[in-house]
């Protein structure tokens, strides 16, 4: 292989010169004097559009070294703002690496940006040619719903619930598969804040109420066990207190009473609504802690006229009404604490809304689904019968 030639400004500028004067064309020239045509027409070109600034230097080694040393301090300094833009993708997948360069491709050099983030220049112009596969369309698609259910719950579910409305909808995918996706798109739910709270001494128990359940909320069978709890809700024109009593089958709010003031009339409101939508006769066990809405007379006389046992924990302690806690913390993570209410009004309409149109029918669509597993797993099998 031939070695390259090369030529100084002066004999680029005398060469081009003697073009200008001459009435022979480039090639001509370029075929006289030993040089490539097209050469010779592009230092034309050149000179045409830099004037008396065209080919820079005097071809000294010195002149020769500044250039080198020019080219190379704008190639570090590309790098450089490059690396320091996105030099964190470095961390990540190759797809990510391959999206960032495609991303960047109008402000930087493919090669540049390519051997910065240690990756092929090939195999990402492979990556920007292919089509996507079946599993990437069925990611688009997927991420595509999980963006509209996470906008219509106002950005509060995470994860795990957002895998439960996609299994309703008849998705078959994992948990990981869709926190994977979320985390790639920046979709999050509400993280739970953190903060001691000191609770006032607790009353005493009313003669002959015992602590049946242990803290063992599980129940395996509808209108078995209910919870009840009251909290409050914050607002401009003052407290807004919410009574409710939960299944702890189904996880349904039955029953629920909002009021200014947390007597025992809005305790008896609340647990008498879910009287009403009982479906059976049974006993069932209705679990409080000992606030004084609860050991009132009002309160122990009307559960004992509708069928319904108390039962209370043996100490003060928030993990005796656990499950309880457990929805009041739902409640103002996913909707109080992203709320500013002015009156009491809007506070009962919003508490409404989650209740009633967000929480109930998730519940409902939960205990569905865990009757069709169920079913599933008891219906007989075609071989054995």
């Amino acid at each position: 292989m031939s070695k390259r030639k090369r030529y100084s400004p002066e004999y680029k500028r005398e060469i081009v010169e003697l073009v200008w004067r001459s009435k022979l064309s480039c090639r001509q020239i370029a075929l006289e004097v030993g040089l490539n045509p097209n050469m010779l027409t592009r230092w034309v070109r050149e000179a045409d559009a830099g004037g008396t600034k065209a080919f820079p230097g005097g071809g000294t080694p010195r002149d020769e070294e500044l250039a080198r040393l020019k080219r190379e301090l704008s190639r570090v300094t590309k790098e450089r703002d490059f690396l320091k833009r996105r030099g964190s993708v470095l961390r990540e997948a190759i797809t990510e690496r391959y999206t960032v360069i495609a991303r960047c491709r109008s402000d930087y050099p493919v090669g540049m940006m390519c051997r910065c983030l240690e990756v092929s220049t090939s195999g990402f112009y492979a990556w920007a040619s292919r089509t996507p596969g079946p599993r990437a369309r069925a990611n688009a698609r997927l991420l595509s719903r999980m963006r509209e259910i996470h906008e219509d719950s106002k950005g509060v579910i995470g994860a795990p619930r957002m895998r439960e409305d996609l299994v309703d909808e008849g998705e078959q995918t994992s948990r990981n598969r869709v926190a994977r996706l979320m985390a790639g798109a920046g979709l999050q739910g509400w993280p739970r804040r953190t903060r001691r709270r000191y609770g006032a001494k607790p009353g005493t128990r009313p003669a002959g109420v015992e602590n049946l359940l242990q803290r063992n909320f599980a129940a395996h069978e509808p209108e078995t066990k209910w919870v009840t709890d009251i909290t409050e809700i914050v607002t401009t024109e003052g407290k807004l207190y919410l009574c409710v009593v939960i299944d702890l089958y189904s996880k349904l709010v039955l029953g629920w009473s909002m009021h200014h003031r947390q007597d025992r009339h809005m305790v008896v409101r609340a647990v008498q609504m879910a009287v009403w939508q009982r479906q059976g006769d049974t006993e069932v066990i209705l679990h409080s802690d000992r606030g004084g809405q609860f050991i009132s007379g009002t309160y122990q006389t009307f559960l004992g006229g509708n069928a319904l046992i108390c039962n209370m924990g043996d100490v003060g302690h928030c993990a005796d009404n656990a499950a309880c806690e457990g929805f009041f913390g739902l409640l103002k993570r996913e909707r109080v604490q992203h709320r500013q209410y002015r009156t009491r009004d809007e506070a009962r309409a919003d508490l409404f809304d989650y209740i009633e149109r967000f929480h109930n029918p998730r519940m409902r669509r939960r205990v569905a689904r865990r009757d069709r597993e169920f079913s599933a797993l008891i219906k007989p099998s075609v071989e054995t019968g």
